[in-house]
């Protein structure tokens, strides 16, 4: 079992910017494929950013150029910039064992979840 868990979210205006941070055991980010999620409730779940144990990264065009993610020892972090209304909702991070990102990265099954942290923008 990998416990992943989030933290980071807020309330921001639009314009503005968070950075989520997701702790996972260091060992994880040389086997596993991290991802970030979010969710509005009653709604699908949406992929917002990858990034494999090779360094390889993606993300949906809904937020190329604002998302950022990247790892600093035991600590993954969502970097979100110009963040609009529509950036609401639960975020959470996920790891998913040996995969890479490749295409449809984020319609694959993650197995481990965090705890998920809310993100308002208004």
């Amino acid at each position: 079992h990998v416990q992943l868990v989030e933290s980071g979210g807020g309330s921001v205006q639009a314009g503005g910017s968070l950075r989520l941070s997701c702790a996972a055991p260091q060992s994880v980010y040389s086997r596993f494929c991290m991802g970030w999620f979010r969710q509005v409730l009653g709604e699908k779940r949406e992929g917002v950013a990858a990034i494999d144990s090779d360094g390889g990264t993606a993300y949906p065009h809904s937020v190329e150029g604002r998302f950022t993610t990247f790892r600093d020892k035991d600590i993954l972090y969502l970097q979100m910039n110009d963040l609009k209304s529509e950036d609401t909702a639960m975020y959470y991070c996920a790891a998913e064992p040996g995969a890479e990102v490749v295409a449809g990265i984020f319609e694959s099954p993650f197995t481990y979840w965090g705890q998920g942290t809310q993100v308002t923008v208004s």
